[in-house]
């Protein structure tokens, strides 16, 4: 079991900090991108999506972050808005940066890739002075993610965020999210990983993921019981780690590992899986289910977004997952 502790005094469930960027995805699936013509815009970044899922989950929600002062810019404000999202730590850069873009490229169900424009990003300009302590202090759970920590200003502000969170007894989760894009080194990236992950109760990431922050460690058979354990020296009290099609494991400060089942799926796109599984596990925990009821819903989200061709728009809410689940179960 874990232990996690949250003020339920507080009147905001759950806040985010970190990239807010434009997803384009292929319309002409099952093509490379050299043949593709035409793109869907949505908003994305994980830690966008994954606030997104939650409030379409029932949560109450805002994020923190920084978007262009252009239509791009607008555009993720006003959908974030639209989402129920409180905007109002959503700050306009004024130095001309631009949003982050990124091209998906759908070959087939298992070969998907990305292209990222990630140049002068306006979400990496988040400096910790803009990061407004109410914000925080106000929430139940703070959400960050790893490419946040690749530059500054936007490091500092993490770290800032973490500090406020620590001060007003937030609970606080660690999305990996590692893309290694705009990260200097390796060494760069396992260091603030690391430093990150201490402040953190819950962390969740991919075995790759994983391997990267222990680059200077020693777990030469990527033990996932020995990369949990060193966290539990620290603050957390669950880590999930993930297997993709395997499935995932998440051990908790006691020592007990819990595993979830997984669902078949109708696969368009391997994308968006992350997110919308962190957004089911996070909401079961909230709500004080199980560690394997709230797994199972994560992967139940993540198995619905992958059957679509958007990730944040398709984040579903908690009436599509029991769905989802029941009908799964009733095909067994």
């Amino acid at each position: 079991m874990s232990t996690l502790a949250f003020d339920f005094s507080k009147p905001v469930d759950f806040v985010a900090i970190g990239r807010l960027c434009i997803d384009l995805n292929a319309n002409e699936i099952n093509r490379p991108m050299e043949d593709t013509v035409t793109f869907t815009k949505y908003v994305g970044g994980s830690p966008a999506n994954i606030c997104i899922g939650m409030s379409r989950l029932g949560m109450s929600t805002g994020f923190i972050g920084k978007v262009s002062n252009d239509q791009m810019g607008r555009f993720i404000t006003r959908y974030l808005q639209q989402n129920s999202i409180d905007t109002r730590n959503v700050v306009t850069d004024h130095s001309g940066a631009v949003t982050g873009l990124a091209f998906t490229e759908i070959k087939s169900p298992t070969e998907c890739s990305i292209l990222m424009y990630r140049d002068n990003a306006a979400d990496l300009l988040l400096t910790p002075g803009e990061v407004q302590e109410e914000r925080i202090a106000e929430a139940k759970m703070l959400l960050i993610s790893g490419t946040a920590l690749a530059k500054s200003p936007s490091r500092e502000a993490v770290f800032q965020a973490l500090q406020y969170a620590r001060r007003h007894g937030v609970v606080v989760a660690f999305d990996l999210d590692y893309r290694p894009y705009t990260w200097s080194s390796d060494e760069e990236t396992a260091v603030y990983y690391n430093l990150a992950a201490e402040y953190c109760h819950i962390v969740i990431g991919t075995r790759e993921e994983f391997d990267m922050m222990e680059r200077f460690e020693s777990n030469p058979d990527k033990s996932d019981r020995v990369t949990a354990s060193k966290w539990f020296d620290y603050r957390a009290e669950i880590v999930v780690i993930k297997h993709g099609k395997e499935g995932s494991i998440a051990y908790t400060k006691d020592g007990s590992s819990h595993r979830a089942r997984s669902f078949k799926a109708q696969v368009i796109k391997t994308f968006g899986a992350g997110d919308s599984y962190a957004a089911g596990l996070l909401y079961g925990l909230m709500k004080g289910w199980p560690i394997e009821r709230s797994m199972t819903y994560g992967s139940a989200a993540a198995a619905i977004v992958v059957s679509s061709h958007s990730c944040s728009d398709a984040m579903p809410t908690a009436r599509q997952i029991d769905e989802f689940i029941e009908s799964s179960q009733a095909d067994e």
